[in-house]
C-alpha cells in the first residue's frame, strides 16, 4: 500500500458551493477540510475548518442556493462548518472515482494559500496512476510524491495549516525549541518576514493543537 501526496486544484476556486464563496471573501481563511461525502440521495455533506469572521461565514452559507442545511460552531482559534449541499457534477465524479477504485483520501486536507488542497491518497500505486488521468476536467490533480504509507509519520504535522507548518519549521531552524532556547519570536518573525505578534499567535495555536493531540 502506498501513500501519495497530491495537490487538488478546484478550477472554480472551491470543491463545493460554500467553499467557492468563502474563497472569494477577504475576511475568511480556509484551513482544513475534515470530510466530504456523497449521500445515497445524491446530495453531499462536508465538515471543514475556517479562520476569520463567523458572521460573514454564516451569511455566505445562508445565501448559497445549493446549501440545504448548515451549522457553524466557534472555538478560540477556528470556526467549524458542517454543510449539507447539492454537489457539482465534478465532485460527484471525483468522489465516485475514488470509491470505484477503492482509494482513500487521508483526512484532513489542508488548504494552501492559492486555494488548492494538499491531499494524501492511500492505495495501490498502479491504481492511483490509473485514476489520475480520469479526474474530472473541472478539478486538477497534481502528483507530488509517492512513498510507503506510514499513518503516524505526518499526521500531527498535517493537522497544522500551511502558515503554521512554515512557522514551526522556522522555529526549529532558528533554535526556538532548543534547550536552552536559542531564539525569540522576533527571530522567527525576521526569518519569515512576518510580525512577532503573528508568529506568537501561530505558535500558540500550534502548541495547543499538538498538546490536544498527544494528551491522554
Amino acid at each position: 500500500m502506498r501513500y501519495v501526496r497530491t495537490v487538488i486544484i478546484p478550477r472554480d476556486g472551491g470543491l463545493h458551493p460554500v467553499d467557492e464563496a468563502l474563497a472569494d471573501d477577504p475576511n475568511i481563511e480556509r484551513d482544513l477540510l475534515h470530510n466530504i461525502s456523497l449521500l445515497d440521495d445524491g446530495t453531499a455533506i462536508t465538515l471543514f475548518q475556517l479562520s476569520g469572521d463567523i458572521d460573514r461565514a454564516r451569511e455566505i452559507a445562508d445565501e448559497a442556493d445549493e446549501v440545504l442545511d448548515f451549522q457553524l460552531s466557534e472555538s478560540d482559534d477556528h470556526i467549524t462548518v458542517y454543510a449539507h449541499f447539492v454537489p457539482t457534477q465534478d465532485i460527484i465524479d471525483l468522489l465516485s472515482l475514488f470509491r470505484e477504485y477503492e482509494l482513500i483520501l487521508d483526512m484532513p486536507l489542508e488548504y494552501a494559500a492559492d486555494g488548492a488542497l494538499r491531499a494524501h491518497i492511500v492505495g495501490e500505486e498502479d491504481v492511483i496512476r490509473e485514476v489520475i488521468p480520469k479526474v474530472p476536467d473541472g478539478i486538477g490533480l497534481n502528483l507530488e510524491q509517492i512513498s510507503d504509507y506510514v499513518p503516524e509519520e505526518e499526521r500531527l504535522f498535517s493537522m497544522l495549516t500551511e502558515r503554521q507548518q512554515e512557522t514551526l519549521k522556522a522555529a526549529i531552524e532558528v533554535g526556538y525549541y532548543q534547550v536552552p532556547r536559542q531564539a525569540t519570536h522576533q527571530d522567527i518573525a525576521d526569518y519569515l518576514d512576518r510580525s512577532d505578534g503573528t508568529v506568537g499567535e501561530h505558535l500558540r495555536k500550534i502548541e495547543a493543537k499538538m498538546m490536544a493531540a498527544i494528551a491522554p
